[in-house]
């Protein structure tokens, strides 16, 4: 146990600059890339739903089960009074998660502490694993944490670095891409029961405000992470 702790909290020293810059580079790439982004887009659903599930399970509301869709979208499915903090909470954290879940892992990887990182990401797709209630959504959580499993304990430390910097950067640029497709989606009126309208609903706060409130907040995000992810380097470069 002690072994397993030790390399845990085992530290690494990040890659150059021209590499953290070219993982953000490429992450953007993916993300401004139509055929990539439909490919890659389910990571993000990933992160929406379990925002969504563990404000639910801080909120004290009950976790019925949490589906992911071929199409990338998902759903996660909770008990409780449908109306009240734990609800609003609930509804409100889907779409600020992945950007969030960034900055945080962000604050990991600037630590050095890749490793833990993976781990981290282990347990959290593990603890979705209990609750997914389709076939696709539990095949897509096996394929990915079986490549998280592949790269912490196969991969040299330095490609485990790479890929972190590459994972972080995509989480903290694909945060925003979901926010700006909802809120075209409500002016063409295709989403009628979006997170936003319900929570509209809930709190008597246009939609549209809640939209700005997730823009704002992955903007945040995205700019505290990248920070993060290239302060490090910059310090140990000055004299």
């Amino acid at each position: 146990m002690k072994a397993l702790w030790n390399e845990l909290t085992s530290t690494q020293v990040p890659p150059p600059l021209w590499l953290i810059v070219l993982s953000g580079c490429a992450a953007l790439a993916i993300v401004a890339y139509p055929p990539a982004w439909h490919i890659s887009r389910g990571l993000i659903t990933i992160a929406h739903e379990g925002g969504h599930a563990l404000a639910a399970v801080l909120t004290r509301r009950k976790l019925r089960g949490i589906r992911l869709h071929s199409d990338t979208s998902g759903v996660t499915l909770t008990k409780g009074n449908p109306t009240g903090l734990g609800m609003i909470a609930t509804a409100a954290a889907g779409y600020v998660a992945p950007s969030l879940i960034g900055m945080g892992a962000a604050w990991l990887v600037a630590a050095g502490y890749i490793a833990l990182l993976l781990w981290t990401v282990l347990a959290f797709l593990v603890c979705m694993l209990l609750m997914i209630r389709n076939l696709f959504g539990a095949v897509t959580l096996l394929v990915v944490g079986g490549a998280v499993f592949a790269l912490s304990y196969f991969a040299p430390p330095a490609i485990q670095a790479v890929s972190a910097y590459l994972a972080v950067w995509f989480l903290l640029v694909g945060g925003v891409r979901p926010i700006l497709e909802l809120q075209t989606k409500r002016r063409r009126g295709r989403a009628p029961d979006s997170d936003a309208d319900q929570l509209a609903r809930l709190t008597r706060i246009p939609g549209t405000l809640w939209v700005l409130l997730f823009l704002l907040v992955s903007a945040a995000a995205l700019a505290a992470g990248g920070y993060l992810l290239v302060r490090e380097v910059l310090t140990l470069n000055v004299p």
